[in-house]
């Protein structure tokens, strides 16, 4: 609004110039009356791509790109990926022992990792759209597949069950939770 009259905004991705979910956001950007924009990077999305930073510059704003860029390409890499190769961003996540194991021969190694390593797992989950695991994984550990790091949890994160014979029992974890946190099986 009128407190952005003369300000500098500063984005990661350019403002996009068509109507969505929401009207295009160079056009607030004009109307608030903004004297400079910066902007990490362009938007490849061919409904934007260079549109949304001219609109700014033919109504008088100063903008300049590239700055900070390699970190907005890596924040926005589940984003490009989709947009560029219509593809989603996947991350494997795996921990095995040095002799290639992920647990005893009974099942009873819990943990093969660390603090720091479950930690950076919740991480995960809180950057991405969705958890997978297999109906082994389902049925071993019973889990969450939350994010249990405070200020991260991501919502709604979307938990998924590969479980081809429905083995998942109704009173797993996952089953019992699936009203707060939407699963798939």
């Amino acid at each position: 609004g009128d407190l952005a009259r003369g300000a500098t905004a500063y984005v990661t991705l350019e403002p996009c110039s068509h109507h969505g979910r929401t009207p295009p956001c160079c056009d607030a950007l004009i109307r608030a009356g903004v004297a400079r924009v910066v902007v990490a990077m362009r938007d490849p999305d061919a409904r934007v791509d260079g549109r949304g930073l001219n609109r700014l510059r033919e109504a008088g704003i100063a903008v300049e790109e590239g700055v900070g860029e390699a970190a907005a390409r890596a924040m926005q890499a589940g984003f490009l990926k989709r947009i560029t190769e219509g593809l989603p961003l996947v991350t494997l996540k795996l921990a095995s022992t040095l002799d290639g194991r992920i647990a005893t021969a009974t099942g009873e190694s819990r943990w093969i990792t660390g603090s720091a390593a479950r930690r950076a797992a919740h991480g995960l989950r809180a950057t991405h759209d969705a958890v997978l695991v297999g109906s082994g994984t389902a049925l071993a550990d019973d889990p969450d597949l939350t994010c249990r790091i405070p200020g991260m949890a991501r919502a709604p994160m979307l938990r998924v069950v590969a479980d081809a014979r429905l083995r998942t029992p109704p009173d797993a974890r996952l089953v019992r939770t699936a009203r707060e946190t939407p699963t798939w099986l």
